[in-house]
């Protein structure tokens, strides 16, 4: 693994994966192609931005002949998807945006890849890898016991995790039809730096902050299992490195907690750290998102015993340096609320 080329990679989990990567390894380039879409955001790697083992290309997965030339301009050797529509609510409104960059943009990267990689006797260059990047979300809706494994049937509640889960087939076929060197991680919910303030976490900061209602969808019971983003990117590395090819990991922190625990825990940490008017009685419960899934759990058994990954932020330990940071840089927050992160780009 030399020379990677990382999508999405000026997204939430994208950025906090390049920096990972730069701060742990000395001798990787990457190259970050990002189409810069609305939670795409520059900021959130400008303090590597001129390193010299980093690139940033603004295109689109869509875009065969860039994507191409990305490849064999730079060698690279390794791809990590993480280009994605996320946000599922925007997928309820309108699911076209989520089918063309989920499922038709991870066909044509995938394509490209593949002709790139591989020579005319159908043999692929040594050590080459391309990872997928999913989510639980493509298992459905758990009910009050069990976890989700490797092998639990798919069965997508939401427009976005049915594109996700499109998107994991679609890869798994051309590992079973083309042999082709991929492997797939599911992550549980992510939170940490440089999320775009529509998620729960950041949201209810801004939100807290500016003494605004804080929304909790239906009884706020909904569970969901937290994972600090850079476990994430540790676990990544890992399976990237480690896995092998054709493989699912399931990636999760054993951190399930309910929405409104969430909130409140959230509204506890900035009434006594930042502002002890901050309290409960800024939360409104308002009416539950379609097709709303009751509760996630991963079972991260299979990266922990094959790979020896497991997380090390505790939420408890995670929470607090979430919100340092976001009270730390509210003028972060704030370009984003304002699109000022846009100008210029």
């Amino acid at each position: 693994m030399n020379n990677l080329l990382v999508t999405g990679g000026a997204g939430f989990i994208g950025s906090n994966f390049i920096r990972y990567m730069m701060n742990k390894y000395n001798n990787i380039k990457i190259v970050n192609l990002d189409a810069l879409t609305y939670a795409g955001n520059l900021f959130n790697l400008k303090d590597i931005e001129k390193n010299k083992n980093y690139t940033f290309v603004r295109g689109n997965i869509l875009d065969r002949g860039l994507v191409k030339e990305i490849l064999r301009k730079n060698e690279i050797d390794t791809v990590i998807n993480f280009a994605a529509e996320s946000h599922v609510d925007r997928s309820i409104n309108s699911a076209r945006e989520f089918v063309e960059t989920n499922i038709n943009g991870t066909l044509s990267l995938i394509e490209c890849c593949r002709d790139e990689w591989q020579n005319e006797n159908g043999e692929y260059k040594n050590g080459v890898r391309y990872l997928q990047v999913s989510t639980d979300e493509v298992y459905g809706s758990l009910g009050e016991f069990g976890y989700f494994n490797e092998e639990t049937p798919l069965q997508p509640h939401s427009p976005y995790s049915a594109s996700k889960a499109s998107a994991d087939m679609i890869v798994k076929s051309f590992v079973d039809t083309h042999q082709f060197p991929a492997l797939i991680t599911r992550c549980s919910n992510n939170y940490g730096p440089y999320q775009f303030p529509e998620k729960l976490i950041p949201l209810i900061i801004y939100n807290c902050i500016n003494k605004q209602k804080l929304p909790i969808y239906g009884d706020g019971l909904n569970i969901r299992d937290w994972l600090y983003v850079e476990d994430h990117c540790s676990a990544i590395d890992i399976v990237v490195r480690k896995g092998k090819i054709g493989e699912v990991y399931n990636i999760g922190g054993h951190n399930e907690k309910t929405n409104v625990y969430i909130v409140k825990k959230i509204i506890e940490i900035l009434n006594r750290k930042y502002d002890n008017e901050i309290n409960e009685n800024l939360i409104s419960y308002v009416e539950d998102r379609k097709g709303h899934d009751r509760r996630y759990g991963i079972d991260p058994s299979k990266i922990k015993n094959e790979l020896g990954w497991e997380p090390t932020t505790s939420f408890e330990a995670g929470i607090e340096k979430t919100i340092d940071w976001y009270t730390n840089n509210y003028n972060w927050l704030l370009d984003i609320k304002s699109g000022n992160y846009k100008k210029g780009v």
